[in-house]
């Protein structure tokens, strides 16, 4: 799983899995989620997340995590 934010366009994207979506659903106004041809979620798009976020915190709880990766 992978969080990328856009400040310029202030959308946070939350790849759940690897693989293309082919159908997004909006199912609030400025959250999308992506589906794969399966109909399984691949991403969740949320603009404006700046506004409805607090992106100075990212905390996991209870993820079997065996090596956390940082990007830059």
């Amino acid at each position: 799983m992978r969080l990328r934010y856009d400040q310029e366009t202030d959308s946070l994207y939350i790849d759940l899995k690897e693989g293309p979506g082919v159908d997004p659903r909006e199912i609030h106004e400025g959250i999308v989620i992506d589906l794969d041809k399966n109909d399984h979620p691949v991403g969740i798009d949320i603009q404006h997340a700046g506004e409805i976020l607090d992106l100075g915190t990212l905390e996991a709880e209870g993820l079997p995590l065996t090596t956390l990766k940082v990007a830059g």
